[in-house]
């Protein structure tokens, strides 16, 4: 890999961007795909198979009796939700040998800086219809933003079977997380979905004056975009149609992974994932500069265990008072909160 001064900062959205894409051995494909990934946020290419066309084939035969297509077209594409099958890869060997693409895999690499490995593949029969987002909330590292999707076309796209929508640029704004919009995931109920995101994201939209452009993919055609691209899927306008399509996500080594929707890491809650590589059927390590992350600090900050953490404070009659139905039971307080208050976020005082 071409050495930098910050080797934390993916090759793409470096400050020595020109210095790193100017190697006399880089080739013009991969100099445009990158230009536009820097710029844009997004590239588009010609997915590397040329045996593309009887993968796609085989995978819609496959897959199909996973999908309830008269349920959706009767309830879930009005309510403007998706079909959609993830990590097929672990039973399909087409789907697998998409995400494994050795030149993908590669050209991903030397994009990145750092050897870039799947690590998850979504399949979709219709269109996603999914409001505009930024994967930076689902997938990030540490260091941020070496997290990459790769979407290929199974069929021609249009305005009708839903294209994909992004807005170019938008990688380069700021990820804004938890914090930054008000909310400790750890005090919530229930679990949070990015609706609690959507709001700000149109403010962001209307704040920036960017308009979207849409992808009218040919059968074949891939799209790489950057962790952080606002993007999403538009009303598939009908639903008599299909919209055949594979996303595969990558992470790349030497970084820890979480999920920054379920964190609030100075609340001392981080939501590590334990994370397969595709190719090699193994487990990948986080790792920070070299650096394995130690597990006794994955599992002290595992998400539902903060209040626990602060055992000292944990009065039982207090909690029986803020749980009736436990002080009715007649369950032991300190039990109960270890074997089901944490994951049900029972409160700790009145």
């Amino acid at each position: 890999m071409t050495t930098t001064p910050l080797p934390g900062v993916p090759h793409v959205e470096s400050p020595f961007f020109s210095r790193i894409f100017s190697a006399p051995d880089m080739d013009e494909e991969t100099r445009r795909i990158a230009f536009d990934l820097s710029v844009k946020g997004y590239a588009v290419l010609e997915f590397p198979d040329v045996a593309f066309a009887g993968m796609t084939d085989r995978i819609k035969a496959n897959l199909h009796a996973h999908y309830d297509f008269d349920g959706w077209r009767t309830h879930g594409h009005p309510a403007g939700i998706s079909l959609r099958v993830q990590d097929a890869w672990s039973f399909d060997e087409n789907v697998k040998r998409i995400a494994c693409n050795e030149h993908i895999i590669a050209l991903l690499s030397r994009l990145y800086g750092r050897q870039a490995w799947p690590f998850q593949t979504l399949n979709f029969p219709v269109g996603t219809q999914q409001h505009f987002h930024t994967d930076s909330i689902h997938f990030s590292s540490s260091p941020e933003r070496f997290m990459c999707g790769v979407w290929v076309a199974m069929e021609d796209i249009d305005e009708t079977n839903g294209p994909l929508m992004y807005f170019p640029g938008s990688h380069r704004w700021p990820i804004y997380t938890n914090e930054h919009i008000g909310t400790c995931v750890a005090e919530l109920e229930g679990t949070p979905t990015q609706a609690i995101y959507e709001a700000m994201w149109r403010d962001l939209v209307e704040a920036h004056g960017v308009e979207p452009q849409y992808f009218h993919a040919k059968k074949g055609q891939a799209l790489i975009w950057a962790a952080n691209l606002m993007h999403g899927g538009t009303k598939q306008r009908d639903p008599a149609r299909t919209r055949w399509s594979q996303v595969t996500h990558y992470f790349f080594d030497d970084c820890a992974y979480y999920t920054p929707m379920m964190s609030d890491p100075f609340y001392g809650s981080i939501a590590f994932r334990a994370l397969t590589n595709i190719v090699t059927g193994e487990p990948v390590p986080n790792r920070i500069a070299g650096h394995d992350v130690p597990a006794r600090f994955i599992e002290a900050t595992t998400p539902g265990q903060v209040k626990w953490r602060e055992e000292e404070a944990f009065d039982p009659q207090l909690y029986l008072l803020a749980n009736p139905d436990v002080a009715a039971a007649g369950i032991d307080p300190a039990q109960h909160y270890l074997q089901h208050g944490i994951q049900e976020k029972r409160r700790l005082r009145p």
